[in-house]
């Protein structure tokens, strides 16, 4: 045991390493910008550039991603009656409007956070909790990216990809002029070589994963949904959540545009439910329709994969929809 809780301290400790990677360049940068060059009429420009990037990048570092509320969890386990626990479940349902299924066709549960899982919430193995509208696990924030960070970590890519630009743009005289031999050799002309080059690197890589996520933006869908379609009950389906471009973008920035673009959140809803595409399933939820439908099982059904089951911690205690 105590050798488990040291691995896991350490690897908490490792896990912040990317993101201290990405603070010493960008406060390189900034020493290299303002104090090497000492480029006067592009400062201002400069310092909200840097200004906003380090907004963007804190608030998608320390935005704490959205959990489940773990009351209705704790009324289980206090709960000995198996018909008092099949009827929590129910009401935990209600509160939930569910749409998706697992693989099998059974209700999301997360038998590592013992709670139902809403539409596009999933479990992560390094934060050890379930996420809201989970997209994935950022090693350079250090953090889940989901529904209460989402549009900060959008920001965060845009923002980087101005501020490399800007950074790149105005560099590119004095590294075009140390190169060809222009200007005397200073110490400064390292600092222009390494700027114009760490710029150029960071922008390539950038373009392309913001790129990315636009795309998943216009089509609502997240990077886990883009790997594997949420399954509804009618089947898989990938533009389940797709209610159009301008709906899609409310649903993460907001309906107030001038917010869009400062890193506030606005983003629609509470992480619970997402409006679908077909507008006919959201008047009804089949899993509630007849409560008979629920029925006990001898043996739990483990879907694998997000650790996702219908047992609540007890092996005789099985729920399954039909």
């Amino acid at each position: 045991m105590a050798l488990s809780r040291g691995l896991r301290c350490c690897q908490r400790v490792f896990s912040w390493i990317p993101v201290l990677i990405i603070t010493s360049v960008v406060l390189w940068s900034y020493y290299a910008y303002v104090f090497e060059l000492c480029l006067f009429i592009y400062l201002l420009v400069f310092h909200v550039c840097f200004v906003m990037f380090c907004w963007t990048y804190w608030k998608a570092i320390f935005t704490p991603p959205f959990q489940l509320s773990y009351s209705d969890k704790q009324r289980y386990e206090m709960e000995e009656r198996p018909d008092a626990q099949k009827q929590i479940l129910v009401e935990i349902a209600k509160k939930l409007p569910i749409f998706t299924r697992a693989q099998s066709g059974a209700i999301r549960f997360c038998d590592r956070c013992q709670v139902l899982k809403p539409d596009r919430c999933h479990h992560c193995s390094v934060c050890e909790t379930c996420v809201l509208k989970m997209d994935h696990h950022c090693p350079w924030v250090n953090n889940c990216v989901g529904f209460s960070n989402y549009k900060f970590f959008l920001l965060f890519l845009s923002y980087s990809m101005v501020y490399c630009v800007f950074i790149a743009a105005t560099v590119f005289q004095y590294f075009f002029k140390y190169w060809s031999g222009e200007l005397p050799n200073r110490p400064a002309k390292f600092h222009v070589l390494f700027l114009m080059f760490v710029a150029l690197m960071f922008f390539v890589s950038l373009i392309f994963l913001f790129g990315y996520h636009c795309w998943l933006v216009a089509k609502n869908r997240s990077t886990l949904e883009a790997f594997s379609a949420p399954v509804f009950l009618n089947g898989p389906d990938r533009n389940g959540f797709n209610v159009g471009i301008r709906r899609n973008l409310q649903q993460v920035f907001g309906e107030d545009r001038r917010l869009w673009f400062i890193p506030v959140f606005t983003s629609q809803g509470n992480g619970h439910y997402f409006p679908l595409k077909d507008r006919s399933s959201e008047s009804r939820n089949l899993l509630l329709s007849n409560e008979n439908m629920w029925e006990e099982s001898d043996e739990c059904s483990d879907e694998g994969s997000f650790g996702e089951s219908l047992w609540f911690g007890q092996p005789n205690d099985c729920f399954q929809s039909l």
